[in-house]
């Protein structure tokens, strides 16, 4: 077994019910924010979904200019960017599926303007940004539709929308 399979099935996972919720950003919310310094929930939403491609593509090399390829123009229906969660995962299962055991123990710098602001070995990169990141911000994006009054699918067990014995 290579030393990618367990955070590959990890990320399958975590995909999966990242998914569930970006199923339930409604369209017509997606210029919502719940504070002014907050993104709006299609900002946030987009967000979640560029990151799964950007991480493995940034970590195929040594370093990589973090202000380099920020997150796209959000779409204007939140469809399209389930649609491109779905192509960006596969890519990233792509890449990371890829990589040896050696490639995941080198070190990798993220860096701007030439500045290195953060280092480790390409695995820790993929356990931070990758999969905690994410994890990270869908727990936002579930306050933010929970604030907009969207039902929340199960993501580790069941919901008080989706428990019966609630």
């Amino acid at each position: 077994m290579k030393a990618i399979d367990p955070m590959l099935t990890e990320f399958e996972q975590e995909s999966k019910s990242t998914r569930r919720l970006l199923e339930r950003v409604p369209t017509d919310q997606l210029d919502w924010r719940p504070h002014t310094k907050a993104r709006t929930l299609g900002e946030l939403a987009n967000h979640i979904a560029v990151v799964q491609q950007r991480i493995p593509f940034a970590i195929q090399t040594p370093t990589f200019d973090l202000s380099r390829g920020a997150d796209s123009a959000v779409p204007s229906d939140a469809a399209a960017i389930v649609e491109m969660f779905d192509a960006n995962v596969a890519e990233a299962k792509r890449m990371l599926g890829g990589m040896s055991d050696e490639d995941l123990q080198s070190v990798w710098e993220g860096q701007v303007g030439g500045k290195t602001v953060f280092s480790s070995p390409k695995a820790g990169v993929i356990r931070a940004i990758l999969l905690n990141h994410t994890i990270h911000h869908r727990g936002q994006l579930s306050m933010y539709l929970r604030q907009l009054g969207v039902a929340l699918p199960s993501i580790y067990g069941p919901t008080a929308d989706d428990n019966p014995f609630m």
